[in-house]
């Protein structure tokens, strides 16, 4: 039976390595996405959801998976992701996903938000300035 070799991908580490795997189910911004072995090459963007994937040797496995990008090429998938986390329970690793990745996305937003009006004010100020020098 064929299978395909999942890796998950963060900033700073290899988060998941599995082999053998014969299906995974992600999610993007146009619904879940499912892979088979025989399936073409794909990329897709990821959006902050679960991830279930299953092996020759497992069950399903469930990840919690922000933000990213999958790419799978032959039978190798490779998903590079901000941040992830493993789990047996899913109710669990979904509040995870509501609470941390969805709500961090929020924060982040803000953060930027108040930092373009900073820079905005600033080049103001400076820019007047130059056009009155004292």
């Amino acid at each position: 039976m064929p299978s395909m070799t999942l890796r998950v991908l963060l900033p700073f580490e290899v988060f998941a390595h599995e082999q053998g795997v014969t299906s995974i189910v992600v999610e993007t911004a146009q619904g879940s996405f499912g892979l088979l072995p025989q399936r073409l090459d794909c990329v897709a963007a990821l959006v902050p959801g679960i991830l279930s994937f299953e092996t020759e040797s497992q069950d399903e496995v469930f990840l919690a998976v922000d933000e990213g990008v999958l790419v799978k090429i032959g039978p190798s998938v490779v998903i590079s992701a901000r941040r992830a986390l493993r789990g047996d329970d899913l109710s669990r690793l979904r509040d995870a996903v509501e609470q941390d990745f969805l709500t961090l996305d929020a924060q982040e937003e803000a953060m930027r938000t108040a930092m373009a009006r900073l820079e905005t004010g600033f080049m103001r100020r400076f820019a007047s300035l130059r056009d009155h020098p004292s």
